[in-house]
């Protein structure tokens, strides 16, 4: 099912490549993947809040511009990487598993697990013993990305009084 475009919306994508590959594990593959990322950023297609990039998938939470669905804001990143590796590193094979996954961020508490995961993919997988150690995530020192959108509120907390 289609939806169209919505003006304020934030989601957390993930998205593997092809056989589970380690397509990006080097340098100059990450590089261009961030690159993409920040290129898109730039031309304003989507806020681009946190990212890591692995060997073999990426996460990122973004807000995609209001005109553009959250499948064209991935296309423009899985896409545009696929391009400019053949182009620029003459990479010939299949990059991508076909699809992403997503998940929409529905508050701050939400955003702020996301935001944990992204940022202890690496440490998890063995890479780095802290987050900031890793040069392929906004958890590095000195990578700008978006803030958290000013939207997303706390989760709302229920309190119940009791009549005496």
């Amino acid at each position: 099912m289609y939806f169209p475009p919505q003006p304020l919306r934030t989601f957390f994508v993930t998205s593997a490549t092809d056989s589970h590959r380690a397509v990006l594990q080097s340098e100059r593959m990450a590089t261009l993947l961030m690159n993409c990322l920040f290129d898109n950023r730039q031309k304003e297609r989507f806020l681009l809040h946190e990212f890591v990039i692995m060997p073999d998938h990426f996460h990122a939470i973004i807000t995609p511009a209001a005109e553009v669905p959250l499948e064209k804001a991935t296309q423009f990143i899985k896409g545009g990487f696929s391009y400019r590796a053949r182009k620029e590193l003459n990479v010939n094979t299949a990059i991508w598993q076909a699809g992403f996954t997503d998940h929409r961020i529905r508050d701050l508490q939400d955003y702020e697990h996301h935001r944990s995961y992204i940022h202890q993919n690496p440490v998890k997988a063995g890479l780095v013993a802290a987050p900031e150690l890793f040069p392929y995530s906004s958890a590095f020192p000195g990578i700008a990305t978006d803030p958290a959108p000013p939207w997303l509120k706390p989760a709302a907390t229920q309190s119940f009084s009791r009549g005496a």
